[in-house]
């Protein structure tokens, strides 16, 4: 009998060890498309480069805060650029737009020292109103900051959905792209590449299930949905500070989680070894 107690203790503690990792290879196969390949960086090593990053909001760089991290600690340049200071956020319940916008202006200054950007450059185009401001605009307010920042590459949205469908999204990521596409080449435009954030479609698939701002504003035929990844970058290291980038985005809690379910109850060494990388198209 004594025997038996030993045996089975053992092979519970032995199910109770193994589960995590079930739950790990469960979540990686549910969450990851493994023919996409995967890159330990996001440009070759080489040379010093200047990255600029442009997205609409205070919190989208959340979506690639882990490689900016990596670049960072790899000896390369961050500039960081917001185009509003999210006064539309409101899922915090704070109504008053000016107030708003002082909070996640601040939010987003401490998400940059997180992250380690050299410089962040606020602007203050009208939240969820891109539209009202035009595409050519915006493309000039691109250009613009390329010929001030001079960067060598540039990160931002797609131009297709913008992630998930916001407009300002869209557009931002239509404006970088347009403007890269139609420059590249001329010896005075400094960006010799550019790359958008992205998803497998396996990650659309899940978020669809999951997330209100997916099921609200992606699109119904998925053929004009988000561009197929070219790679993905290793960030699994940098998972915990990434969830502190989310966490200094104290108004905007409620959205985050659309963005990671359940980050707040799954043990982060768990689920860094599930969201544990980044996915990237290379515009060409």
């Amino acid at each position: 009998m004594k025997k038996l107690l030993v045996v089975s203790l053992g092979i519970f503690i032995f199910i109770l060890l193994l589960s995590p990792w079930v739950l790990i290879l469960f979540g990686r196969d549910q969450l990851h498309d493994h023919d996409i390949p995967e890159q330990e960086q996001l440009v070759e090593r080489m040379r010093k480069q200047r990255f600029l990053v442009i997205f609409p909001h205070p919190d989208d760089e959340v979506t690639v805060a882990g490689t900016l991290m990596k670049l960072k600690e790899e000896g390369h340049e961050i500039q960081m650029v917001c185009l509003t200071r999210g006064e539309k956020g409101k899922s915090s319940g704070i109504e008053d737009e000016v107030q708003l916008a002082k909070l996640r202006t601040d939010e987003m200054e401490r998400a940059a020292q997180l992250i380690g950007a050299d410089q962040l450059h606020m602007k203050n185009y009208p939240d969820s109103g891109l539209e009202t401001v035009g595409l050519d605009s915006l493309k000039r307010a691109v250009a613009d900051l390329i010929e001030e920042i001079r960067p060598d590459v540039l990160i931002s949205y797609d131009s297709k959905v913008g992630l998930y469908g916001h407009p300002d999204h869209r557009l931002t990521g239509q404006a970088v792209e347009e403007v890269f596409l139609e420059q590249k080449g001329d010896q005075r435009f400094s960006p010799k590449e550019m790359y958008q954030v992205t998803l497998c479609k396996k990650q659309v698939k899940l978020a669809l299930k999951l997330s209100s701002g997916f099921q609200k504003n992606y699109p119904e035929d998925h053929s004009l949905g988000l561009p197929n990844p070219d790679f993905s970058v290793q960030t699994r290291e940098y998972f915990p500070r990434t969830l502190d980038v989310m966490e200094a985005h104290e108004t905007q809690q409620a959205v985050l989680d659309d963005l990671m379910p359940f980050h707040d109850k799954v043990p982060a060494w768990i689920y860094s070894r599930i969201f544990d990388r980044e996915y990237f198209r290379e515009v060409k």
